[in-house]
């Protein structure tokens, strides 16, 4: 990995993000690209297509490489590229979470959590299965890059993670009742919007 890493760097002479070291940044005037690494993927994007036949050139010239077109589907994330806009959705992993708890048949909530949900270290309660629920909690944190709308109910019930009680799982529980419901639910970025964060 680092030695792929290293080589990328400099066969294309891009910037290392400095968060993200496996992330790189080239820019050329106004044209950019952008070239991720995860393990042996590779997933790229650039605003001129010269850029794109350069870049793959050069990586198929370093390693033995296949290219697997445009990007639809990578670690859980469904791409769906439209004229102007591109849509992000976990909609498969959402489905896979419901199945992995037995949760796939549920009711639907209309909310990740109730409006009138307290939660405290709650002593009284039944202790659960502290691994099941740390992989419950792990799973949709996963689920959180295009999911903004459970971030709060999901960084709520990791505050339990050491010491888990039913309440708690019962609030995780509800988190997947909404997802039931909002499955198709994730991120549309329209090419002609603008780039300010409205909440």
């Amino acid at each position: 990995m680092v030695i792929m890493r290293d080589k990328i760097f400099s066969c294309i002479m891009a910037m290392r993000d400095k968060i993200n070291k496996t992330l790189f940044i080239k820019r050329s005037k106004s044209p950019i690209i952008l070239v991720q690494i995860y393990v042996n993927d590779i997933i790229f994007g650039t605003t001129n297509d010269c850029l794109c036949e350069e870049f793959v050139t050069v990586m198929q010239g370093e390693f033995e490489m296949s290219m697997m077109g445009e990007l639809s589907f990578f670690l859980g994330l469904q791409v769906k590229r439209l004229k102007d806009d591109i849509f992000l959705s976990q909609t498969k992993y959402c489905r896979e979470i419901l199945k992995k708890f037995e949760m796939e048949n549920c009711k639907e909530a209309s909310t990740p959590m109730s409006t009138r949900c307290y939660m405290d270290v709650d002593l009284a309660r039944t202790v659960v299965d502290q691994t099941k629920f740390i992989g419950l909690i792990g799973s949709l944190f996963y689920l959180t890059t295009n999911r903004p709308d459970i971030m709060f109910a999901v960084c709520l019930c990791a505050r339990f993670q050491s010491n888990p009680k039913e309440s708690h799982f019962k609030v995780g529980k509800r988190i997947l009742k909404y997802l039931k419901g909002t499955t198709s639910v994730g991120l549309w970025y329209p090419s002609h919007s603008p780039i300010h964060l409205v909440c």
